[in-house]
């Protein structure tokens, strides 16, 4: 089966809006062996949009659209869906209870115009929203299959959770053929070294396949067998995904959709331990990412964000003297802030990060993206040197992710060396 997407909006042709959506369900649909032969993006024009479903399906089996679904009036592509497949638009009791029972919760007055969002095209299954009110458009006509969902990011990747993969799941079932897949996730290691160190991939994966896919924060590395028998294609797996943890384990620090964060939360969590963070040069960015997790009040005790000399010596206990002779960019500050907050808090683990973010702040011997984390606990104090790059954003990311995963090593007794 090979997919068409189609992205509408006017936002995202003058670049106010970035398309994360079309990559979402591209990497989605991938995942479930349906090949993307085009993806492309239309303004909020009924000719265009009109236009692009005729190539859409002249061409391809599997046709997905997302936005222009909302309640204003520019928002066209249901209007467009129903004029183009010659039908009309009828009210979906399922829908319309969504939408009420949404609106009580909220306790916000149900307008005709939200009710107005219950009317889906005939001929269409709608596709139920959990978080927002515009509900999903489904069709099969001539062999072919239609999906609209709405370009709000959430509301998108729910459907495509819920309903839109396991539905085509079943559809793409071929017979006589298993295909499994897995998802490593790795931190710390560029792409060309993990590439290094898995050696021969035609030893490693014999019919298999593997694909690298680099982000700001590691590379995912994801297998896929095939098989005409399910046990087979799961031992094989499994086989795999034991080679390259034997090649480079220390850096995998977990699988499919898992963050670092939910790993190091859950081994805090585990081990019944409390972790607590100075930040200086993050801004407070390790705090805010341990606590995106939900229950993370089991293991967090408190974030500060120290970012002038006075705080840290004031909240910290940081030595002046220390400060003044090596700087606030130094070992022995990281040091002194990751002991003062465990010291001060209570907690089981004191992190404490800084660095030079840029584009300003350098000198000769301490370039933009020099970064020193401090790691304290009961048995262990140390501390290491990061040099990142030169963009300001992605170096409080890489920082944040590189004091996440020396929590992680820490924990499970990993060497931090390389």
């Amino acid at each position: 089966m090979n997919a068409y997407i189609i992205s509408i909006g006017d936002e995202l042709l003058i670049g106010q809006t970035v398309n994360t959506n079309a990559s979402f369900i591209a990497e989605k649909l991938s995942d479930i062996n349906i090949t993307v032969t085009k993806i492309t993006t239309v303004a909020d024009d009924e000719e265009a949009i009109l236009n692009e479903f005729k190539t859409a399906l002249d061409t391809s089996d599997l046709v997905i659209v997302t936005g222009g679904l909302g309640p204003t009036h520019d928002d066209i592509t249901r209007t467009c869906v129903v004029k183009y497949f010659d039908t009309k638009l009828v009210e979906s009791k399922e829908v319309l209870d969504d939408i009420e029972t949404m609106f009580a919760k909220r306790n916000r007055e149900l307008t005709g115009i939200n009710k107005a969002q219950a009317l889906v095209p005939e001929i269409a299954t709608p596709i139920r929203n959990k978080i927002g009110t515009a509900p999903g458009i489904w069709i099969e006509k001539d062999n072919k299959i239609f999906i609209v969902m709405p370009g709000v990011p959430a509301e998108m990747k729910s459907m495509m959770k819920d309903f839109v993969i396991p539905n085509l799941e079943e559809k793409t079932k071929e017979a006589g053929k298993v295909i499994k897949k897995s998802i490593l996730q790795t931190t710390g290691i560029a792409e060309s070294s993990l590439f290094e160190k898995l050696g021969d991939l035609d030893e490693l994966l014999g019919e298999a396949k593997l694909a690298f896919l680099p982000t700001i924060l590691g590379v995912k590395l994801r297998i896929t067998v095939e098989d005409t028998d399910e046990e087979n294609a799961k031992n094989r797996l499994v086989e795999i995904e034991q080679k390259i943890r034997s090649k480079a384990g220390r850096y995998i620090f977990g699988k499919g959709d898992e963050t670092l964060e939910e790993v190091v939360g859950r081994l805090l969590k585990e081990r019944e331990m409390k972790i607590a963070t100075a930040e200086s040069c993050t801004g407070g960015l390790i705090a805010h990412t341990l606590t995106n997790i939900s229950g993370s009040s089991a293991y967090f005790e408190r974030g500060i964000v120290s970012y002038s000399n006075a705080a840290k010596v004031e909240i910290l206990r940081v030595n002046e003297d220390t400060i003044a002779e090596h700087g606030a960019v130094s070992p022995e500050v990281a040091m002194q802030m990751a002991e003062g907050v465990k010291s001060t808090s209570g907690a089981d683990i004191g992190i404490g990060v800084t660095g030079i973010m840029g584009p300003t702040g350098a000198t000769t011997d301490k370039p933009v993206g020099l970064v020193y984390i401090g790691y304290c606990d009961e048995k262990v104090c140390t501390v290491r040197k990061y040099i990142f790059g030169n963009d300001r954003l992605l170096n409080k990311m890489r920082t944040m992710q590189a004091a996440l995963d020396l929590v992680r090593r820490q924990l499970l007794g990993i060497s931090s060396d390389d």
